[in-house]
């Protein structure tokens, strides 16, 4: 295991738009940190990442860069149906792990994954957090303390795009049940963000749509069918006390921008997402006006570091720990049950 003194000899398993985008340049920026491996869906993509990066070593196979003897901690950067196998695997061999989101396929292998963690506590875990609202995050919860809203009664998220449905493009591997397992669009990234305010659902009723019930699979160049909505509405009994309604749709064609509104008795808040923005208004206010970000409460994009720094002995994981994953996918499986039984489904789940 690496220690302050050593470098952390990391190896890349799966190297996508985040992965490029986020993950790469930021751990190549801090002291120690060599990146030494990659695998990817190809040969191909792989060697064009590792030229564009200075990775020195290939694997064509993410099992051989897991297990070989080169690297302490795992970037796995892969769809959904990999992260549980490829976390158990390096966890097995004495590797650090930092999986993309969502955390799995569904709740099973979410647990699966927390127990491995759990077993072998010297070993670091960490979940890529949502990151949209991280700017926001402290002050929120800084402002219910507070009691800026009163008594918290009702909450209302609505993540929608403002294009209309594609009927003509391809499957996405967000739409592909076999790819990102019951995973619905951005609902969970706004449910990791709602715990972080207000904690966890009681109850859920869901309800979902499916627009383009076929779609082409560039991949296999058959026509498929789609089982993942392109339109959600979720009502949910919140354990603080609120009632929430969330909405996730890809099909809301001129919607506004998304957001996420908190309603109390003596205030509200509303963060828009567009502008990475808080307004807030009281009692007695005719409009919302935007609220001031303290410079110490004002969260931001430090996965990497909080990665490294915790294999070096550091703060541990805070964003996003296993515990806190398996907490979103069991919202994701109660979501999964409503639609299926056409019942509202209670949390926790046994």
């Amino acid at each position: 295991m690496a220690t302050p003194e050593l470098s952390v000899r990391v190896g890349i398993v799966g190297a996508g738009g985040n992965t490029q985008s986020r993950h790469l340049p930021e751990l190549q920026k801090i002291h120690g940190v060599e990146i030494v491996s990659v695998a990817n869906r190809s040969r191909e993509s792989a060697e064009r990442v590792a030229q564009q990066f200075g990775i020195p070593t290939i694997y064509d196979r993410w099992e051989d860069l897991v297990h070989a003897d080169d690297t302490d901690a795992i970037v796995i950067g892969t769809w959904p149906y990999t992260h549980c196998a490829m976390t158990l695997a390096a966890l097995d061999v004495g590797k650090h792990v930092l999986c993309e989101a969502r955390m799995a396929m569904n709740l099973d292998e979410a647990r699966l994954m927390l127990a491995a963690s759990q077993s072998r506590p010297q070993l670091v875990t960490q979940l890529v957090p949502s990151p949209m609202t991280l700017g926001v995050d402290r002050t929120i919860r800084r402002l219910l303390g507070e009691g800026y809203l009163g008594e918290l009664l009702a909450i209302d998220i609505q993540a929608g795009g403002s294009e209309f449905v594609a009927t003509d493009a391809p499957l996405q591997w967000r739409q592909d049940r076999t790819k990102s397992g019951l995973n619905i669009l951005s609902m969970g990234i706004w449910y990791e963000a709602l715990l972080r305010w207000v904690g966890e659902a009681t109850r859920v009723l869901a309800l979902g749509k499916v627009a383009v019930p076929r779609r082409l699979d560039a991949d296999s160049g058959r026509t498929v069918t789609v089982t993942i909505p392109d339109h959600m509405d979720i009502m949910a009994e919140m354990a603080c006390g609120a009632q929430a309604h969330l909405q996730f749709s890809n099909i809301t064609g001129l919607a506004r921008s998304a957001s996420a509104w908190l309603f109390g008795s003596a205030g509200t808040l509303q963060f828009r997402l567009r502008e990475n923005a808080l307004y807030g208004g009281r009692k007695g206010d005719e409009a919302l006006s935007p609220l001031p970000i303290p410079d110490e409460e004002r969260g931001f994009w430090r996965v990497e570091q909080e990665f490294i720094g915790a294999i070096h002995g550091g703060a541990p994981i805070r964003l996003t720990t296993f515990e806190d994953g398996v907490r979103y996918m069991e919202f994701t499986e109660a979501v999964a049950r409503s639609m299926e039984q056409g019942a509202a489904i209670r949390l926790p789940l046994s």
